[in-house]
């Protein structure tokens, strides 16, 4: 089996084989992968904001946000434009490349589209790769989005087609698909993942990972989360992914989509700094950075930057913004423990 090159036709037989490889051998031929096509000891550095909060009328089983569930989570409206510019400002003085928004919707209303694009137009202005996750998109939608900016869309599969039901019922793996068509569509990049540790088998990890490689143009981003596990949902007690099959994904998720960045997503907070530099060895090159990812905890700004330099890596610089740039910011950061206000929560 030939490595490292675009495919759109995985089948099951081919995915299962990776999974099962000797885990050094994987991680081998994954690195490998990840060297013909990426700069080596580069990560990609984008900040996530909750633009709006909670009340969501999707049931997504793992999400805090869903409003069918009895969680903690203060509801929170849509937060103003300049608050999020403001915010989008700060992420770009730690170092962030990318600034993504999301917003617990089904769908966003016509009524809040111009705010939206307001938010795309003032910060793609600053020099930042804009990406937001706001639901489904009709093609009339995904238009506006693109023709005021937007650089990327996050809309992830979760899942296996096959255990999709189990885990969402008030929208389809169909409907999912559709919105990535519509992005695709309006001329914006898409990023597009899953979940794994809700108590799936591990067809079903091959199964979602097949589904993203073998669509007509592989995403640009891919995030690989690990379950966050929150108290009210009905995930909250599911049994603990094995680690090692974490790493395992991450590694056959970069020979499947080896021009794709693979973002180490959810679920940090609970991996120490080994498994994450073994994460980056198997092909990661993109995470979220910051003390919050939308309702959960993530590793804290500086504790990142200090694993980065540890590990002799450095965040990836964009053609506009210069290699002294970030490395001024990523000395500020290490020395900078005040990193709370990196985030604005919408309260």
């Amino acid at each position: 089996m030939e490595y490292g090159i675009v495919r759109h036709d995985w089948k099951h037989a081919e995915v299962k084989a990776l999974f099962e490889m000797p885990f050094n051998d994987l991680l081998f031929y994954a690195a490998s992968v990840h060297r013909k096509n990426f700069k080596q000891n580069e990560v990609q550095i984008s900040t996530l904001l909750s633009i709006k909060t909670g009340a969501c009328p999707e049931d997504c089983k793992y999400c805090p946000q869903s409003g069918h569930y009895k969680t903690d989570l203060e509801r929170e409206r849509l937060m103003e434009v300049e608050k999020v510019v403001n915010q989008a400002k700060l992420a770009k003085e730690k170092g962030a490349t990318r600034f993504c928004m999301g917003a617990a919707w089904s769908d966003p209303k016509d009524r809040d589209m111009p705010y939206i694009e307001k938010m795309v137009k003032e910060v793609s202005a600053l020099g930042l790769e804009t990406c937001m996750t706001l639901g489904k998109l009709d093609n009339e939608k995904a238009h506006a989005l693109r023709n005021a900016g937007l650089d990327y869309y996050n809309h992830n599969l979760d899942t296996s087609p096959e255990y999709y039901e189990q885990i969402i019922t008030t929208r389809t793996y169909a409907d999912r698909l559709n919105t990535i068509d519509h992005v695709r569509d309006a001329g914006m990049k898409v990023c597009s993942g899953g979940i794994v540790g809700m108590g799936e088998q591990a067809a079903d990890r091959y199964g979602l990972l097949m589904q993203l490689a073998n669509l007509p143009k592989q995403p640009e981003s891919v995030p690989i989360n690990m379950l966050v596990k929150v108290a009210g949902t009905p995930l909250e007690d599911v049994e603990d992914l094995d680690h090692f099959e974490f790493i395992r994904t991450i590694a056959v998720a970069r020979i499947m989509m080896p021009e794709s960045y693979v973002r180490l997503s959810a679920g940090r907070t609970a991996m120490n700094e080994q498994m994450q530099s073994m994460c980056f060895f198997a092909g990661a090159n993109s995470i979220f950075y910051g003390d919050k990812l939308l309702t959960t905890e993530n590793p804290e700004a500086d504790a990142d930057m200090n694993l980065l330099k540890k590990l002799g890596m450095k965040p990836e610089t964009r053609e506009d913004y210069s290699d002294e740039a970030y490395e001024a910011s990523l000395n500020s950061a290490i020395a900078d423990k005040a990193t709370s206000e990196l985030f604005y929560e919408a309260k």
